[in-house]
């Protein structure tokens, strides 16, 4: 199933912007009177009639649109992007192929990576929403340090809140400490691991210290498992 993504199909006139334009006219060859498939990200398809094959400005006709309700559980991962970009845009790929809600890169005291520009992660999610023929689009948000993300977190009571770490300490597996049908968000430290101090914080913040499991595990696949774990628990 072929789709195009248009997040204001219905506040521009029903036109893909020039991106989409352009891949559905030029590289596509699709013409005047086609019948596209087209997401806005926020749980609707629209089937459209192409009424202008233009590659810069595709005019389109709705003539259907079907609607999904957002998931039940909404799961957010708050993670430290990797030094190797490739790394961090490979977790991108994959949680919102799994079925992430939201992602929140967040430097540390460890970070190796301080700066990120979201414009190609944002094209990296929306072709992985896309290819997994998702209507809901995962948010991406501004890259933010911890204490302020934790701080942002302090009074959240509808969400199960946990930090996964390699430190010594109590700690129990994810798998037993998430309950099924709860909100969530989860924490992923750099390859350095959080700071101890970082992880006092977040466990005076209500958080929970968390296992991923018995290996060591890189970033980004940390934060797919801890994704991947909590998708799972909710399918039983």
């Amino acid at each position: 199933m072929q789709l195009f993504f248009e997040p204001e199909i219905t506040d521009n006139g029903n036109v893909l912007n020039t991106e989409e334009s352009n891949h559905c006219v030029r590289v596509l060859r699709h013409k005047e009177n086609d019948i596209i498939d087209v997401i806005n990200g926020h749980g609707s398809l629209f089937k459209c009639r192409i009424s202008a094959a233009n590659v810069r400005q595709c005019q389109l006709e709705i003539l259907e649109e079907q609607k999904e309700l957002p998931a039940a559980i909404h799961c957010h991962i708050a993670v430290a992007p990797t030094k190797n970009l490739d790394r961090f845009e490979w977790f991108l790929e994959k949680s919102t192929e799994i079925g992430i809600q939201t992602i929140t890169p967040i430097t540390t005291r460890f970070s190796e990576r301080k700066v990120l520009k979201n414009e190609r992660l944002d094209k990296i999610i929306t072709s992985a929403t896309k290819q997994s023929v998702s209507l809901w689009r995962p948010q991406l948000n501004p890259l933010i340090d911890f204490n302020s993300f934790i701080k942002n977190w302090s009074d959240s009571n509808n969400y199960q809140k946990f930090i996964a770490h390699c430190n010594n300490g109590d700690k129990t597996l994810l798998k037993n400490s998430y309950t099924p049908g709860n909100n969530v968000v989860i924490l992923i430290g750099p390859e350095g691991d959080f700071d101890v101090s970082e992880v006092e914080l977040a466990l005076k913040t209500g958080f929970k210290a968390v296992s991923l499991g018995e290996k060591r595990l890189r970033t980004e696949t940390a934060a797919l498992v801890a994704c991947h774990t909590i998708q799972l628990l909710n399918e039983v």
